[in-house]
């Protein structure tokens, strides 16, 4: 299951959970953030019956620390940024 079966996904989103740093450093890229930008990727969860938003935004940071974005990041050395189809794309498994 990917993340977007379970959450709505886009850009200028102010009716999101949480955000999604789209451009910037390569080490800010990918962040989430909990304050509104009409440039970050909004994060809305839909089925919160199977994913709780908080989770979610613990998760993300999460794969954010351990750099896991850099690898799909594309721009130049100082502004790089990530498409809101890297997110949408998110494979989410059950343990």
């Amino acid at each position: 299951m990917k993340l977007s079966d379970v959450s709505t996904i886009r850009s200028n989103f102010p009716e999101a959970h949480f955000w999604i740093v789209r451009r910037g450093s390569v080490d800010r890229v990918g962040e989430p953030v909990r304050v509104f930008n009409p440039e970050h990727i909004g994060i809305r969860v839909e089925q919160t019956g199977l994913l709780l938003p908080d989770y979610l935004f613990y998760c993300l940071l999460a794969i954010h620390q351990q750099g896991s974005w850099k690898q799909i990041a594309t721009g130049t050395l100082s502004l790089v940024n990530i498409r809101v189809s890297d997110v949408r794309s998110i494979e989410l498994s059950p343990r």
